[in-house]
């Protein structure tokens, strides 16, 4: 792989709602980019580590986690560990990153750690995906001071609605005050069921309010997906041939249009 001059393009994957399916969004989007020869980093910043297991990479027996690269214990470069069949590369949480909260107030830029830390692997990837807690804690704060934007996804419900304004409020604050580069770059509509008529009405709503920023792109409620973490897999390569593994990738192919990357050269 020769490395591109370009820096990455980094992108929360965040909802301040849990279970809205942030991390199978993450670990998707990541094997279906890699699919479509783009070099993509998953960064884990939530304490359970799914995005870490969902990937293949067994976060009980990390030598070194994105805790380690918090508290600059270790660089990206030494921490990552390549998903098995994924295709990516993954700084893998565990249990260990909770304690993380507590020990990065006393640091100084204790917000921007994350951000430092991809400097020195910007050009090695065209993609960083970052996998936040649905809390808006300082690890999803981490998240957000090092993103250019946020890829939200939801489900097509009444309480989504609520829960977005919320989000919304929350980057115009970090926007502000943190990181003037941070925008919504989409919704992405996931677990749509388009027999339930409120689920159309709500996704009508979403186009209606927010335009082009809704992806044209839609995930389906899909089994397999559900399945696919359990076999430390994302869905893209689990089962290639349903549903929601082929709208994920057209979701990447979407995600690479909309941002104008062209895939990496190969060595």
């Amino acid at each position: 792989m020769t490395s591109s001059a370009a820096a990455a393009r980094i992108f929360c994957i965040a909802n301040q709602k849990g279970g809205v399916g942030k991390t199978t969004t993450t670990v998707n989007l990541a094997a279906g980019l890699a699919q479509v020869g783009q070099r993509v980093l998953v960064v884990d910043l939530d304490p359970q580590g799914n995005a870490t297991m969902g990937s293949g990479v067994d976060k009980r027996s990390l030598p070194l986690s994105v805790y380690d690269v918090l508290l600059g214990h270790a660089g990206i470069a030494e921490a990552r560990q390549a998903s098995p069949k994924g295709g990516y590369d993954v700084l893998g949480a565990n249990r260990e990153l909770a304690g993380a909260e507590v020990e990065l107030v006393d640091l100084e830029a204790r917000e921007r750690r994350l951000k430092a830390a991809l400097v020195d692997v910007a050009t090695a990837y065209d993609f960083v995906l970052v996998d936040c807690p649905p809390s808006l804690s300082l690890l999803t704060l981490n998240g957000l001071c090092a993103a250019h934007g946020v890829i939200v996804p939801m489900q097509c419900e009444y309480f989504a609605l609520e829960g977005l304004s919320d989000l919304v409020n929350t980057i115009r604050q970090v926007h502000a005050n943190l990181n003037p580069e941070l925008e919504i770059i989409g919704l992405l509509r996931v677990m749509f069921d388009p027999r339930v008529t409120l689920q159309q009405q709500v996704s009508e709503q979403l186009k209606a309010h927010f335009g082009d920023k809704v992806f044209n792109t839609v995930i389906p409620r899909n089994v397999r997906l559900a399945e696919a973490p359990s076999y430390g897999q994302p869905g893209v390569v689990f089962d290639p041939a349903s549903k929601g593994a082929q709208a994920f990738v057209a979701f990447a192919h979407e995600t690479v249009a909309r941002l104008g990357r062209k895939p990496a050269a190969r060595s």
